[in-house]
């Protein structure tokens, strides 16, 4: 009797047993790789839709204090009709606004915390539990070590929620998801916008060299930071942290991703390792922890063996740095500081 199947996970992974993204790269010279990105940078921005129109940013800085030598400021600024953004801006007391410094984006992922922790903010005991767990003070740090970082706070997390559990036991990532997807606006788009409006900002921060700008995530901040460098040539350096892995492997088969990291069809077309290339031939700088159990480190690294194929291409092996650490899902430190250092 033929077999028969009822299970949709076993249906996914039956179609795209011999999957190939449309634009996968498969070249090995300077020539294909321009060939290739002057098909695949279009293609993206095309599966990403429409970006909201610009508006005067009306920013305001809600508050500054000295921190140990760095100053914290909250900042919002508008991003488009009727959205804000909330951040936090940190940088060393001493900086000087003379339009000469390095400044870094830095991104958040999934979490309790959203913005918090990546930016240092210790207010309870779950804060200083979660910075421990993921060395996830990345904002902090790299401030502390001399530029000016800004984290934004990212749509249905931290401040942009409604609430707690707004949609009973419901993803919120998702129900977003779904809910913009009908109307063809998807919230991995408006995300990459208010990273791209987190640039716009900088560039009018006194202290900021507009050509010295960087930007750096985990896990969600990880997709954010690859798909933002991706499409803004103003990112002039890179830090994806426990992100770059194949689709089938995390998305597919493990289901482990949620409505605001995609957009339809991004499989079709693309892994996320050629979403990564495209940021060639910037600096990129992957961080991998061997013990990583979000992203596991053989994914990580096939990932990682994607993105070196398309970089050596492009003739930028050398720009393309690894950072494979004795770790869990985490910001490993042991490499970024020199790297940003070196490109900002």
């Amino acid at each position: 009797m033929k077999e028969r199947n009822f299970s949709m996970n076993r249906y996914w992974m039956y179609r795209i047993r011999n999957w190939v993204p449309e634009l996968a790269f498969k070249g090995k010279t300077k020539e294909d790789w321009e060939e290739w990105r002057s098909k695949a940078y279009p293609k993206l921005l095309e599966l990403l839709g429409e970006f909201p129109e610009k508006v005067d940013l009306n920013a305001e800085v809600l508050y500054s204090v000295e921190d140990n030598g760095i100053i914290r400021e909250k900042v919002i600024f508008d991003s488009e009709e009727f959205m804000s953004v909330p951040c936090y801006v940190l940088r060393p007391k001493d900086m000087k606004p003379d339009g000469s410094n390095p400044a870094i984006v830095c991104s958040h992922g999934h979490g309790p915390y959203g913005k918090d922790a990546v930016a240092g903010v210790r207010g309870s005991a779950g804060h200083e539990q979660d910075i421990r767990e993921h060395n996830h003070n990345y904002a902090e740090q790299m401030a502390r070590a001399g530029f000016l970082t800004i984290v934004p706070g990212v749509r249905v997390y931290g401040e942009k929620t409604d609430g707690p559990r707004p949609f009973g036991n419901s993803d919120p990532c998702d129900v977003n998801y779904v809910k913009g997807s009908i109307l063809g606006i998807y919230t991995l788009t408006l995300n990459i916008w208010d990273s791209m409006r987190c640039i716009d900002y900088l560039e009018t921060r006194p202290e900021v060299d507009k050509n010295r700008i960087g930007m750096m995530g985990l896990s969600g901040g990880g997709t954010m930071t690859a798909f933002t460098a991706a499409i803004d040539n103003r990112i002039k350096a890179a830090d994806v942290m426990g992100y770059i892995n194949p689709w089938a492997r995390f998305g597919i088969e493990r289901a482990n991703f949620c409505g605001s990291q995609v957009v339809p069809n991004i499989y079709r077309y693309f892994d996320t390792d050629e979403i990564a290339g495209l940021i060639a031939p910037r600096p990129l700088l992957l961080e991998m922890g061997i013990f990583d159990q979000c992203f596991y480190i053989e994914d990580l690294l096939k990932g990682y063996e994607g993105v070196k194929e398309i970089y050596k291409a492009a003739g930028v092996e050398d720009k393309l740095w690894a950072d494979v650490f004795p770790g869990p899902h985490s910001f490993g430190g042991n490499k970024a500081f020199d790297f940003f250092r070196k490109y900002l």
